[in-house]
Order: structure tokens, then C-alpha cells, then sequence
């Protein structure tokens, strides 16, 4: 399974004077799908990634379309694109569930987000364990 899809719900909070959702809350939806798909126990039982220390060094985004708020949920696919000795690179799309009859654009944002395998006790990063690698190959693309 190199993707993973997670159907997220838009807060009206969530718009911007321009009637579309502001770009700091695209950010924050990449939070929430980051937590959801790190933040679960490992299907052997193994605490969630998110428990073992992981923290965000770096995202990149691209905002190819604006994205009106709505009550249906829009997609947020996630996967792996990268793993280092110490961090791995989460990639996204922000996307309609369904492809769409019309000429609308179906991506309304590109990102990646780079996380670091921390210790929080030493306060520095550490390398990702065979657990967690094993993890991270169920999301790679």
C-alpha cells in the first residue's frame, strides 16, 4: 500500500477573506493526515511513530488551486517518499475523492514535509529503528 487516503472535513474557520481556505489551514490538514497515518499502533501492536519521537525539520508546498470551503471532505493522499538515516520525507496531495466530469483541477495542493527521528530525553535526533523503517516501507511510493 504505497498511499494512503484520508477524507478530511473543511471548518468554515477554515476560510479566508478571499472565500477560499487560507493557506495556513492547508497546512494544518497536512498536519492532521500526518498524525492520523503516524500517530496509530503498528498493526503487530508497536507504539505509534508519533510516541518514539518524530518531528518536522522542514515542508514544502505548492498551491496549484484554491480550495473553497464545502461540507464534503476533500482527500489528502500521504505517503513516503524518502528515508535517511535519521528522517524520512512524507509527500501529499490535497485532491478531490473522485475525479471530476468537468475541467475543474482535481490537486489543490503538492507538499512534502521532512520529519527527524528524535530522543526527546537528549533533546537531538537518532537514527530510525528496524521497527519503524519496516513502518515507513508499508508508505513508500
Amino acid at each position: 500500500m504505497p498511499r494512503q487516503r484520508l477524507l478530511l472535513s473543511l471548518r468554515w474557520g477554515d476560510m479566508d477573506a478571499y472565500r477560499h481556505v487560507n493557506n495556513v489551514e492547508l497546512l494544518r490538514l497536512l498536519e492532521e493526515a500526518r498524525v492520523r497515518a503516524f500517530g496509530m499502533a503498528s498493526p503487530e501492536g508497536s507504539a505509534p511513530m508519533l510516541a518514539t519521537g518524530m518531528v518536522v525539520a522542514k515542508h514544502t508546498i505548492e498551491y496549484r488551486a484554491p480550495l473553497d470551503y464545502r461540507m464534503e471532505p476533500v482527500a489528502v493522499d500521504l505517503w513516503v517518499g524518502r528515508v535517511g538515516g535519521a528522517s524520512f520525507e512524507v509527500d501529499y496531495e490535497v485532491r478531490e475523492p473522485d475525479p471530476p466530469v468537468t475541467g475543474v483541477p482535481t490537486t489543490y495542493v503538492t507538499a512534502s514535509t521532512v520529519c527527524v527521528a528524535y530522543d526527546f530525553a537528549t533533546g537531538r535526533p537518532r537514527r530510525l529503528d528496524d521497527d519503524e523503517r519496516a513502518r515507513l516501507a508499508t508508505l513508500t511510493a
